[in-house]
């Protein structure tokens, strides 16, 4: 077993302590609670002494890129864009993705311990994202879901993409049916399967097409689309779409969402924000905001908040959250927009993202308040296992 004691533990969840445990068994929370109530110990147990220093949740970032465009690297290090055919659902993440990355080893020092990471922005669909530990000897131990959810892209990425080739999209408008297309054809192709399924002799099995396969749980609202869009017009086609074929979705980076907070909220999909530590490089950007998140948030909506790494580095997903704390967002919310509201967008709250009982031992330990930028992180565990710690304070 392994305890911490005499920590300030911020679960995320209903109740924080003051001075409380945490105990960990077989990589899950087991127990918590005050201080008063830690069971006795034995020798067999390892016991970390957290006096002064502040538990909470790994970091979770719900949006980026790691793994897909290493560090430090050219071409041969950047697989995040197949940018030869706009529509390409059954791309895979993991199928790219470089373990030894040495992002992975700075995100944990620096609290984050899960990703959600998948290709980026340059096609209509542009594949499928993976959830997964910022530890671990491959990809495949890493993984906490593949495919946790499937890439669509609006606005300004594909129409530039596309326009230097002389292809469809150009236009938002192009964008916009050829996404609609491609979900038509795999509901139809959905179809056809199950009429087989339900009667092989009466009905023919459709032919194999990789990119419908890919979107089948797309159509069942069984994996969520992740809609990359900056400005209203295109945060209202995605949802306009996501209405029509009814899909689970998303709405990433959403930097003009704050103008239009209510129709969010009444809207009910999450948003997630960022990145916001950037310049205004382009067009689709002249209305972002650091008070954003703060906007969204005090709207009632369980705002979360990504670095789009490498767009900003992903060590500094705390560093975003304590920036929109400064433009107005709440401490707490800001804390839960990198933890628990960033577990909710990938639909994996049920295991990460608030210390409970029952969840992954995914913990990181200040030596003072988290949002305080002068805080560092003493220790990072991951299910239960300490994959990090701070020797010099």
């Amino acid at each position: 077993m392994l305890y911490i004691k005499n920590a300030k533990i911020l679960t995320m969840a209903d109740k924080n302590y003051e001075n409380g445990f945490i105990s960990v068994k077989g990589g899950k929370i087991s127990g918590i609670g005050d201080m008063t109530d830690i069971p006795v110990t034995t020798s067999a147990d390892t016991v970390i002494d957290a006096a002064g220093m502040v538990l909470m949740p790994g970091l979770i970032d719900s949006h980026c890129h790691i793994g897909l465009v290493e560090d430090s690297t050219g071409f041969e290090g950047d697989d995040v864009n197949e940018m030869t055919d706009p529509v390409t659902p059954q791309l895979r993440a993991i199928d790219g993705i470089y373990h030894g990355d040495r992002e992975f080893e700075e995100a944990r020092q620096n609290g984050v311990t899960t990703v959600v990471t998948g290709p980026g922005s340059s096609n209509v669909i542009g594949g499928q994202f993976a959830a997964l530990k910022t530890y671990g000897r491959s990809v495949d131990e890493m993984v906490i879901k593949a495919p946790c959810a499937m890439k669509i892209a609006f606005g300004e990425n594909p129409k530039t993409v596309y326009h230097e080739k002389h292809q469809l999209p150009t236009t938002r408008m192009a964008t916009a049916a050829l996404l609609r297309e491609q979900l038509y054809k795999a509901r139809d192709y959905l179809e056809a399967l199950e009429k087989y399924q339900e009667d092989k002799e009466e009905n023919d099995k459709p032919e194999y097409d990789i990119k419908l396969e890919s979107l089948i749980p797309v159509i069942k609202g069984e994996l969520p689309v992740k809609a990359h869009v900056h400005r209203t017009d295109d945060i209202f086609t995605a949802i306009r779409i996501a209405k029509e074929f009814n899909l689970d979705m998303t709405l990433d980076h959403c930097t003009e969402g704050w103008l239009v907070a209510d129709i969010l909220k009444e809207s009910g999909y999450n948003i997630i924000v960022g990145p916001i530590l950037t310049d205004r490089s382009k067009i689709e950007l002249k209305n972002q905001t650091m008070k954003a998140p703060g906007i969204l948030s005090r709207a009632g909506i369980d705002v979360a908040i990504m670095t789009d790494h490498p767009c900003v580095s992903i060590q500094h997903l705390m560093l975003c959250a304590s920036l929109a704390v400064r433009e107005g967002m709440a401490p707490e919310d800001a804390l839960k927009a990198i933890t628990i509201n960033a577990a909710k967008s990938v639909r994996l709250d049920n295991r990460i993202g608030s210390l409970e009982i029952g969840k992954d031992a995914d913990m990181v330990l200040y030596t003072g308040n988290p949002l305080d930028y002068s805080s560092k992180v003493k220790m990072t565990f991951i299910n239960g296992q300490k994959v990090y710690e701070n020797q010099e304070g």
